[in-house]
């Protein structure tokens, strides 16, 4: 008898925010690389981004119904038995119908019902966790496998192992000095100033918006030359003087890996993987922790602010006054920069992809 050293068929579970389907794809491109033959399903919600993530990429895409997980007594607690059987039997049927042989979770809505579907049929689970304090779902989940991996090193999930953040490739592999040149033509910004990259995701930070469109006109006199991510919808026009660095607005970046080889320092939030792309690339940061939810945010970047690599500001405290007193200074002292630079490096991880393939093989192995 032959024994296979990978399964043929693997489910992908996680979907809702970028958090979630960005790692989802690392892991599927990862796989792809090792075995062209494999199968590999995604199992997301149409109202989330892997509706159109996940084909754009060339995956086969399937559904559960969206079933929030009531943290308080509410209506959403009483319809819960009979909207999670629903999504527990859709991702049943995923499984059933490709004949996945390994479940991968990433957390969020659609890893619940897919953990509970696999553990009814006895196949291996694989979890990984991308923020600092886990959610819901994958503190469920680990308590049926013992092949967990996290991004941060202070998650506290059974059988936890810190991997980092499996990462799309262009930004894994990413040589910033060797693209700035190609990265300065492409948003028309000028080799002469150093670079700030402001963004508050694809929807935009509106305090991150707001304090630097007060700025604009002082950051381009100074000669420094800014690339502002806006978000969708969100776009501004800057007034800035006819002479001095430029301040470029987008609504979204396609190629972000094009957007971090232009940047010297980025001002951000820190969801996990913002935090993640910065240090694999080894970009110094302000973040500006989300005030919203359980503070995951503020813990996603304590071990790089810690090492050096970053700061934290508070939202309430990210003002054009700030701007003024701590950015400017901040962005024009190179030798500063250049320490943070290697500091967030260090901190940096750019195999987690292959880390999490191998964890996958590994419950295969065990399972068959």
């Amino acid at each position: 008898m032959i024994l296979l050293s990978s399964p043929t068929s693997v489910l992908l579970a996680g979907g809702g925010s970028a958090g979630h389907v960005s790692p989802l794809l690392a892991l599927a491109d990862a796989l792809v690389r090792r075995h062209p033959d494999i199968r590999v399903t995604a199992l997301g919600t149409e109202a989330g981004l892997e509706a159109r993530l996940v084909p754009a990429r060339g995956l086969e895409l399937r559904f559960v119904p969206k079933v929030p997980l009531p943290r308080r007594p509410s209506a959403d607690l009483l319809r819960l038995p009979g909207n999670l059987k629903a999504a527990v039997d859709a991702a049943g049927a995923a499984i059933d119908e490709t004949g996945a042989q390994v479940v991968v979770g990433f957390g969020g809505y659609v890893s619940t019902p897919a953990y509970i579907a696999a553990r009814r049929r006895h196949v291996p689970i694989v979890i990984h966790e991308q923020n600092a304090r886990p959610g819901l779902a994958n503190r469920l989940g680990a308590r049926w496998t013992s092949f967990v991996a996290t991004t941060f090193a202070q998650t506290a999930l059974p059988h936890g192992r810190r991997i980092g953040m499996p990462l799309r490739r262009e930004v894994a592999t990413l040589d910033r000095a060797a693209l700035r040149s190609e990265a300065l033509d492409h948003f028309g910004l000028e080799a002469q100033w150093p670079t700030v990259l402001v963004t508050g995701g694809s929807l935009g930070a509106k305090r991150l918006n707001d304090a630097f469109e007060a700025r604009a006109a002082l950051l381009s006199r100074s000669g420094v030359q800014v690339l502002h991510v806006s978000g969708l919808g969100k776009e501004f026009r800057p007034e800035i003087p006819d002479v001095g660095a430029p301040y470029v607005v987008v609504p979204y970046a396609d190629r972000m890996e094009l957007a971090y080889a232009a940047a010297d320092l980025v001002v951000a939030r820190s969801g996990a993987n913002t935090v993640c792309e910065l240090t694999a690339v080894g970009l110094p940061a302000v973040y500006v922790p989300l005030p919203v939810g359980n503070g995951e945010q503020r813990l996603n970047a304590t071990e790089v602010v810690r090492a050096g690599g970053g700061i934290l500001v508070d939202d309430s405290a990210l003002t054009p006054e700030w701007i003024d007193s701590v950015l400017l200074p901040l962005v024009t002292d190179a030798d500063r920069l250049a320490a943070m630079a290697r500091a967030a490096a260090s901190q940096g991880e750019t195999a987690a992809d292959e880390r999490l393939a191998d964890l996958v093989e590994a419950a295969w192995r065990q399972g068959s």
